[in-house]
């Protein structure tokens, strides 16, 4: 039997190599700061009639819209 904790310690600790590269999510210099996004991603839950389950799509859309303006 495995124990979760050390597979999530392990993973933690794993480090990039030259045959492994890391996938990290880049961000840009210009992203538009939390507060903004969240602010629109509300906005867009409020819109949607405040339906449940969809946090992370309204996330990216204001990010998105964000980046755009």
């Amino acid at each position: 039997m495995f124990d979760p904790k050390v597979l999530k310690q392990a993973k933690q600790n794993a480090v990039a190599t030259k045959n492994s590269p890391a996938k990290l999510a880049m961000m840009p210099n210009n992203a538009p700061p939390q507060d903004k996004i969240r602010e629109r991603a509300y906005e867009l839950y409020e819109s949607r009639g405040r339906e449940p389950g969809q946090d992370e799509q309204d996330w990216f859309r204001a990010e998105k819209e964000l980046l755009e303006q």
